[in-house]
């Protein structure tokens, strides 16, 4: 299936299905989210986007990162696919075992923007991203954070409670 060009190998033991794009003549990387994926269901891990990624889901940058970077509960491994670096990143359980996605990728992205750089317009941006009836369990979860981590988190959640 491989050299009829029907599914592509990405690595050792990891194919998918290529897709080309008619306006750049050409194939398409694949979706390094869901590569990280199958990784992670491959080899048992938790994965969380690290703080370009997630800042990236939100909105809230636009910057193209051509290292995707992941934090994950397996060890430090890092694999080239189809052009751009793939990284996992050993970290602390505490740091990626949020039940909730949204919880995870919040942390992530005022991490990397810091607590200086924190608006009402950022505060908004991320609510946006939220279904309301998830604002409840992501306080709940996120209880153990850094303390300004956690005030923003209130914050955003309070805010779409009262305004929604």
């Amino acid at each position: 299936m491989v050299k009829k060009g029907k599914i592509r190998r990405i690595c050792r033991g990891m194919y998918d299905y290529p897709k080309y794009s008619e306006l750049l003549g050409q194939q398409l990387s694949p979706d390094h989210e869901r590569v990280a994926r199958a990784f992670a269901r491959k080899f048992n891990w938790r994965i969380l986007p690290t703080g370009d990624a997630a800042l990236n889901m939100f909105g809230l940058s636009t910057q193209v990162v051509g290292k995707f970077v992941y934090l994950s509960d397996g060890p430090n491994r890092t694999y080239e696919i189809c052009g751009y670096e793939l990284e996992f990143r050993k970290t602390a359980l505490k740091e990626i075992g949020f039940k909730q996605q949204e919880s995870g990728l919040i942390v992530q992205a005022l991490k990397a923007l810091g607590k200086e750089r924190i608006t009402s317009g950022v505060c908004e941006k991320i609510r946006q991203q939220i279904e309301p009836e998830k604002y409840s369990k992501i306080c709940k979860e996120t209880r153990n954070v850094t303390s300004w981590i956690y005030d923003v988190i209130k914050k955003i959640c309070r805010e779409a409670e009262l305004n929604g």
